[in-house]
C-alpha cells in the first residue's frame, strides 16, 4: 500500500458543508486546566478527511495545548478526542494513529538521514524490506534520496525540516499534527517550503493539523483555519471567508490590517445598510450586510487595500467618501500605505501597489485627499 493518495478525490466539494459527511477528527468539549489556568475551554472542532487545518492564534492562547492533547501528550480535564470513528482520548501517545512534527525536527545528530526516519519504523517491529520501501518512498516524496547518508548537522534548515516530515510520514499516520513547522526557517524559505508542504500533502493524502501564529503561513497553506484566543476558538473557516468576512471585531483586527469606522445603523434593508458615521466623515453604505437594527451601534471594517486614494473629489461624495490629509507613507516594495488623517483626527490607511515609482506618483506626504470605497468592501460588525 502506497502512502500516496489520489489528488483528484482531494479536490472535491468542501466535505464541511455536506451534512452526510462525517468528521474524521472531532474535537468534542474539550477542557484542559493547570491548576487555576483555563488553557482550552470547552472548544469543538470537526475536521475532516484530508483537510490541511491551521489553528492560528497569538502566543499562549491555548493552540499547542489542544495539539499536545490530540498527541496524547497532555490528558483533557474533560471532553473527548475522536478519529475516524475511533474515541482515543485515554489511549497513550504510542497507540494513538498520530505523527507530530515539532518545531525544533527533534531530529537524532547522530544518525544519518535514513536511520533518522527508520527509527519509528524499527520500533514497530517492520520487516526489513517494508523499512526499506517506505523509507525510499518518502525519501523520493521530500526529494532527499541522495542524502540518506548524511547526518542533519550536514544538511540545511529546509533540508532537516524535509526530513523530520519524512520521518513523520514513513509512520503512515492517520493525523499528522505540526508546531510551527516553518518557524526555524528564514522567511524566503519559509515562503518557499510552504508550497513544497501543500503539495506533499495534498499527494499523500493525509490529514494535516498546523498550529502557527504567523497568519501568511496559515493564509498560503491551509484548506481552513481556527482563530483561537484564550482556548477558545472564535471563527473558523477557509482563509478567504476569515480575510473578507471576520464575524468579530477581535478576528477582523487579528487577521491583517483592518480599518474601523464606528456609528449609528440609520437605514436596514434587506439588500444594505447605511451608517453614520462621525468619525469616518461620511455616511457608510454597505451591501452585502447582516440585517442590523436602526439605532444599533456597530462598527464598520474595512480593508485597506479596499480603499481608492485620489486627489480629485469623487462624484458620489458624501457617501463611502471622505476626505484628510497624508501623513505617512511607508514604501514596502510591492505596496505603499498611506496614513491619512481625516478631519475627525482617525486615521486610515489605504494600500496600492506599486505601479509607478514612488516619485512619479500625484499624491504625496500632506496632500489633501479623497478617500473612496465600493459598498461591498465594507464588513458591518456588531461585536
Amino acid at each position: 500500500m502506497s502512502i500516496i493518495g489520489n489528488r483528484d478525490q482531494l479536490r472535491n466539494l468542501e466535505p464541511w458543508q455536506d451534512p452526510s459527511v462525517k468528521p474524521y477528527v472531532l474535537i468534542e468539549n474539550i477542557n484542559k486546566n493547570f491548576g487555576t489556568t483555563v488553557a482550552v475551554k470547552n472548544l469543538s472542532i470537526s475536521i475532516y478527511r484530508g483537510e490541511l487545518f491551521a489553528l492560528l492564534g497569538a502566543s499562549g492562547c491555548g493552540k499547542s495545548t489542544l495539539l499536545r492533547i490530540l498527541a496524547g501528550l497532555e490528558k483533557p480535564s474533560s471532553g473527548r478526542i475522536v478519529i475516524d470513528d475511533v474515541d482515543i482520548t485515554d489511549l497513550p501517545p504510542y497507540k494513538r494513529p498520530v505523527s507530530m512534527m515539532f518545531q525544533s525536527y527533534a531530529l537524532f545528530p547522530h544518525m544519518t538521514v535514513e536511520d533518522n526516519i527508520n527509527f519509528g519504523l524499527k520500533q514497530e517491529h517492520l520487516s526489513k524490506n517494508q523499512i526499506t520501501e517506505r523509507v525510499d518512498e518518502v525519501l523520493d516524496l521530500v526529494q532527499l534520496r541522495k542524502y540518506r547518508d548524511r547526518k542533519p548537522g550536514q544538511l540545511s534548515g529546509g533540508q532537516q525540516q524535509r526530513v523530520a516530515l519524512a520521518r513523520s510520514l514513513a509512520k503512515r499516520p492517520k493525523l499528522l499534527l505540526l508546531d510551527e513547522p516553518l518557524g526555524a526557517l528564514d522567511k524566503k524559505l519559509r515562503e518557499k517550503t510552504q508550497f513544497e508542504l501543500v503539495n506533499i500533502q495534498e499527494r499523500v493524502g493525509i490529514t494535516f493539523v498546523v498550529v502557527t501564529h504567523d497568519q501568511e503561513e496559515a493564509m498560503t497553506m491551509s484548506s481552513r483555519i481556527g482563530i483561537m484566543d484564550e482556548g477558545q476558538i472564535r471563527q473558523i473557516g477557509k482563509p478567504h471567508e476569515i480575510y473578507e468576512f471576520p464575524h468579530s471585531r477581535f478576528v477582523a483586527e487579528f487577521i491583517g490590517s483592518m480599518n474601523m469606522f464606528e456609528g449609528v445603523v440609520v437605514e436596514d434593508e434587506p439588500d444594505h445598510v447605511v451608517i453614520e458615521s462621525s468619525e469616518s466623515g461620511c455616511e457608510l453604505y454597505v451591501t452585502h450586510a447582516a440585517s442590523m437594527p436602526v439605532g444599533s451601534n456597530v462598527t464598520v471594517a474595512m480593508r485597506p487595500e479596499k480603499v481608492m486614494i485620489s486627489t480629485n473629489p469623487n462624484p458620489n461624495l458624501g457617501r463611502n467618501c471622505t476626505k484628510g490629509i497624508v501623513r505617512e507613507i511607508a514604501y514596502l516594495g510591492d505596496i505603499s500605505i498611506y496614513h491619512v488623517q481625516l478631519e475627525s483626527g482617525k486615521i486610515v490607511q489605504a494600500s496600492l501597489p506599486n505601479l509607478l515609482r514612488l516619485s512619479e506618483r500625484d499624491v504625496k506626504w500632506d496632500d489633501e485627499v479623497y478617500l473612496f470605497w465600493r459598498p461591498e468592501n465594507g464588513v458591518v460588525l456588531s461585536v
